[in-house]
């Protein structure tokens, strides 16, 4: 059905340093503020808002943010290409 996430996805915790993301229900991955300055000065309801539309692919409407999930594990290898509006 459109419109349905593919699989399970929760923001399962926020520090000062970044967020945790659960997929599947079984992999953790840390979304840090350095790699990822985008969400440093989004509202914590804004980083909770995220859908995953395709298993490779998570996005946070709110914020218009699209992330590759192999970004978050691997970010050296998705070097960043625009800088955040101060």
């Amino acid at each position: 059905m459109l419109g349905t996430d593919i699989s399970p996805i929760e923001v399962s915790g926020v520090t000062k340093h970044g967020f945790w993301i659960l997929l599947d229900e079984k992999e953790e991955l840390f979304v840090s503020f350095l790699e990822f300055p985008w969400f440093r000065k989004a509202p914590v309801v804004e980083l909770f808002h995220v859908d995953r539309p395709q298993p490779h692919h998570l996005y946070w409407p709110e914020l218009d943010i699209d992330l590759h999930v192999d970004s978050i594990r691997h970010p050296e290898t998705f070097p960043l290409v625009s800088q955040p509006i101060a």
